[in-house]
């Protein structure tokens, strides 16, 4: 088994698979596994297990609590049609006195789904497991093979997974990561430059699931600025906040590409005018911004959430006017 596992490690491609993210076509890993299993069937290479059995090892980079009964749908239609997964997950034991005998390494979705339909009429079903013993610099380089031949996982899960592994397995040495899982030294500089995004700009898209690599390399290079990732960070509170309202009210989120140009936009330096421009805040956050014009007027712009104070919300704005009134015209 080690030798198995072992040989696929050492010569799995890494390259994602080609297959549209809703057909269940198998990835070479898949492949692998499957033709193990069925070599090995009746021979004990296989065990069958409880889905409830295992935990799951916290270095895999997929998003648990993401994963539904929409998501999974196929998936569980073919393991309900073929009376359980026919390709193993990976599991490996776990230390004694642990409250489940095995931890699960390598198929978040197959186990998902056959608890599912544990607890929705096929009670009957188990998981079909390999048992492996493997380190875990190793069992994190089994799991990214898998995991890159999936679209279901975002790219911020992936790139924060990397991030979090380049510490923990290989002494913070990048060009030792990038080594071991067959990438450039730029490739995973761009990926773990997404996961350490603010989390204000992160939180500016509608779903994590919308950003991209190519976001950070454009966005990166601006928050690097002291000046400019204040105001960067300014407008995506906005940003995040004006998504949050948008998704109470039912109404559509405000889509990446425009995040994206409103974040660059910000980390232009302000005009002269606009360097006069007083924040309007309420309960810590910025809720609009108010300036004076050269006809003696005002000019305010808020952008006000269901649920705010208004008392709060009016007391500040008088505050702001007050302030406004007072700065001196250039």
């Amino acid at each position: 088994m080690a030798r198995f596992i072992r040989d696929i490690l050492a010569t799995l491609s890494y390259e994602p698979a080609k297959a549209p993210a809703d057909r269940e076509e198998l990835s070479r890993l898949d492949q692998r596994l499957a033709h193990f299993a069925d070599k090995g069937a009746g021979t004990g290479g296989t065990i069958s297990i409880q889905p409830d059995e295992c935990s799951v090892w916290d270095g895999n980079p997929r998003d648990q609590p993401g994963l539904t009964a929409d998501s999974c749908r196929s998936l569980i239609e073919s393991i309900a049609s073929e009376g359980g997964n026919r390709i193993p997950v990976l599991v490996r034991l776990n230390p004694p006195g642990s409250d489940r005998p095995y931890q699960l390494l390598v198929g978040s979705r197959r186990r998902f789904a056959v608890g599912w339909l544990n607890h929705n009429g096929r009670p009957d079903l188990r998981l079909t497991a390999l048992v492996v013993d493997l380190s875990d610099e190793e069992a994190f380089r089994l799991a990214d093979i898998e995991n890159r031949e999936r679209a279901d996982i975002s790219e911020l899960d992936r790139a924060r997974s990397y991030q979090h592994a380049v510490d923990r397995f290989y002494g913070g040495v990048q060009s030792r990561m990038a080594e071991a899982l067959n990438l450039s030294n730029s490739q995973l500089s761009r990926l773990i430059a997404l996961a350490q995004l603010p989390q204000e700009v992160i939180d500016a898209f509608a779903t994590r699931d919308e950003l991209r690599v190519r976001y950070s390399e454009l966005l990166t290079p601006l928050l690097r600025q002291a000046g400019q990732r204040g105001r960067m960070i300014a407008e995506a509170q906005l940003i995040g906040e004006q998504q949050q309202a948008l998704a109470r009210q039912g109404d559509r989120l405000i889509p990446p590409a425009t995040v994206l140009a409103r974040l660059r936009e910000a980390a232009m330096p302000p005009s002269q005018e606009e360097a006069r421009d007083i924040a309007i805040m309420a309960g810590g956050a910025r809720i609009g911004r108010a300036k004076p014009s050269r006809g003696g007027g005002l000019t305010v712009d808020l952008s006000i959430a269901e649920d705010a104070d208004l008392d709060e919300l009016l007391a500040r704005l008088r505050e702001t006017i007050v302030a406004v009134r007072a700065t001196p015209l250039l």
